[in-house]
Parts: structure tokens; C-alpha cells; sequence
């Protein structure tokens, strides 16, 4: 009897440890030191309750537009939300928009979008954030993820993941996932996939070329969702995006206008197929960080060399009230 309950004991350690090695990534935190001041178990999934679970604030009401951005955010890790004033200021830009994609997070783990989050809910928003389940094993150190407001969107966790790349061509992977505006009857929600990326300075070209090929295959990879959404860091203009340029009907949302803090450059975007995407207001920028956050260019750039790019979308398909969402990917190709 007391082998049994030995053997009984010993699997289920095992399948414990299996649940947890499978589902959660450790995140040591350390001091200035570099003593240890706490260890978290974050889970592989995201950060909070996933959609449709108890606990999702209700739904943002009487809106009818969200605004989906953009914003690379240089480099960010413990060190830099550690500065107060660069924590100040992201908490304040982020939720100025529903959904944004963010590149250049430099951690090994997604410990830093947690605090991220913490941050901004400790103002009574409810944020979120999603990126890949493998973010913490494949020894990556820097990644892009997807931040998003739960009262005005949600994500499809079963469809983040980064776009196929066995040959390792890209430097940094392209993530993508399914979200739907909440707030509508839900045949009548907006519905889009996100394209988030990020090319390598050293190989633009031959990274804009191939990401023509990842539009169409997330596009065109059997879910019938015709409004998709790439967005990120281009490191071009709009008149200089390659094969990605040539996607039948591909607009840019913002056009002639610089995107760097300094002003020296066009860099960031957010492309869409302006057919399908029929949802699409008309109105976009680049968010203005210095005369919104009342900064110096100095202080601008200690936050990213980068400003936010953003688009507003209505938050019924077809663009308004009453139209069911039924997709339709042949009226995009």
C-alpha cells in the first residue's frame, strides 16, 4: 500500500512539474545589486484572464472607433522602465490607443511587459498584452508583443504566434494574432489580424521583400480574415517598401510625414489593404510625444528614438452598425 501511494505521489509531482514547465517561465527580479528581490512564476500564455473568462472588465460603450498603433520602443528593458520618468511617460502614451504593437523589448523572459502592464493598470486601466508562448525559450533577446486595452478588444490566444521561418531569415520574427473589437454584437465586431514587425537596419530590402510573402500567407492561411493589419518598424517610407509595396491595394496610413523623435526620418507605419479594409475612418498620425508630454527632444529620445504611429478603424465590420461580419478573401487578392 505504501508503494502504491509512493508511485501515486511521484506522478503527480511529475505531472505537476510538467503542468508548470509547460505553462509558466520563471522571473527572477534582481536589485542593483544583483541580489535577488523576488522570483515570479509568469505564465506562458499572457499576462491576465484570457477572453471570455470571468473577470474581463465590460465592454467600452457608445464608442465608434478604436485606434490601433504602432511604436517601437528602442530598446526596453528592466533599466530603462525602471526610470521613473520614462515610466511616467509610457504609462501616459500607451493608453492613448486600444491595441498597439510593440517592438525592440529587449528581456529574456516577458517579465518587463509584465510590470509594463502593472504599471498602467495601477492608473484603473485594464490592460493586457500577448506575445509568442516560446518568447521565453528561444533564447531571444529581444522580441516584439502586442499591448491592448481588454475593455475594447480582445485577442484570439490560440492564434499568437510568430510567422513560420525555418530558414531564419528574418532578424527578428514577425508576430501575429486575431483580435476582435468588443462593445458590438459580436457578428457585427471588427475583426482584423496584426502583422507585428520589425526589420533589420542592415537588411531592409531583402526583410521587405519577404514580408509581402507574410502578408499574403497570413492573409491567405484559411481563416477568412481579409482585414490584416501590418504594422511596426520599417525602416523605410512609404514609396520604398519593395515587394511588400506592390501588394495589390496596400496603402500606407501615414505618408510623408517623419516618425523618428528627432525628425529625421519616415521609419514606422501600418499598411492595410485599403479594399477589404473598408473600416479604416480615414484618420491617422504620428503621436506627437514631445508637445503632448510637454518634453524636450532630450527627454523625448531617452524614451525611444521612435514616436507612435497610429490608425482609427470603426469597431463594426463593413464600417457600420448592422453589417455581419462574413469574410470574404477574394475581394482583397
Amino acid at each position: 500500500m505504501s508503494r502504491l501511494l509512493l508511485i501515486i505521489v511521484f506522478v503527480a509531482l511529475a505531472a505537476g512539474g510538467w503542468y508548470l514547465y509547460t505553462n509558466y517561465t520563471v522571473d527572477v527580479h534582481r536589485n542593483e545589486r544583483g541580489g535577488i528581490e523576488y522570483v515570479k512564476l509568469l505564465p506562458l500564455a499572457g499576462h491576465a484572464a484570457t477572453p471570455d473568462e470571468p473577470g474581463d472588465p465590460p465592454p467600452a460603450a457608445g464608442r465608434s472607433s478604436i485606434r490601433i498603433a504602432t511604436w517601437d520602443l528602442d530598446g526596453l528593458d528592466e533599466n530603462k522602465l525602471a526610470n521613473q520618468r520614462v515610466g511616467d511617460i509610457l504609462v501616459h502614451v500607451l493608453p492613448q490607443f486600444d491595441a498597439i504593437a510593440l517592438q525592440g523589448i529587449r528581456a529574456k523572459n516577458r517579465g518587463v511587459l509584465v510590470r509594463l502592464v502593472e504599471q498602467i493598470n495601477a492608473t484603473g486601466r485594464t490592460y493586457d498584452f500577448a506575445c509568442s508562448p516560446t518568447v521565453d525559450r528561444d533564447g531571444m533577446q529581444q522580441y516584439n508583443a502586442l499591448l491592448f486595452d481588454r475593455a475594447s478588444v480582445e485577442v484570439d490566444r490560440s492564434t499568437v504566434r510568430y510567422v513560420e521561418d525555418t530558414a531564419n531569415r528574418f532578424r527578428y520574427k514577425p508576430l501575429t494574432a486575431l483580435f476582435r473589437v468588443r462593445g458590438p454584437p459580436v457578428a457585427e465586431a471588427f475583426t482584423f489580424a496584426l502583422i507585428d514587425v520589425q526589420t533589420d537596419p542592415n537588411r531592409v530590402a531583402a526583410e521587405l521583400d519577404l514580408l509581402a510573402a507574410v502578408y499574403r500567407a497570413v492573409r491567405d492561411d484559411g481563416r477568412n480574415e481579409d482585414d490584416i493589419i501590418l504594422l511596426g518598424d520599417l525602416e523605410a517610407d512609404h514609396e520604398h517598401l519593395g515587394l511588400l509595396g506592390r501588394v495589390p491595394n496596400l496603402t500606407a496610413a501615414v505618408t510623408n510625414t517623419p516618425t523618428t523623435t528627432r525628425g529625421a526620418r519616415m521609419s514606422d507605419n501600418i499598411l492595410f489593404d485599403r479594399r477589404a479594409t473598408v473600416e479604416f475612418t480615414g484618420r491617422s498620425g504620428v503621436f506627437d510625444m514631445m508637445r503632448q508630454c510637454d518634453l524636450t527632444m532630450e527627454a523625448a529620445a531617452e524614451v525611444s528614438s521612435h514616436l507612435p504611429v497610429w490608425a482609427e478603424f470603426s469597431v463594426y465590420e463593413g464600417g457600420q452598425p448592422g453589417h455581419v461580419a462574413m469574410k470574404d478573401k477574394t475581394k482583397s487578392r
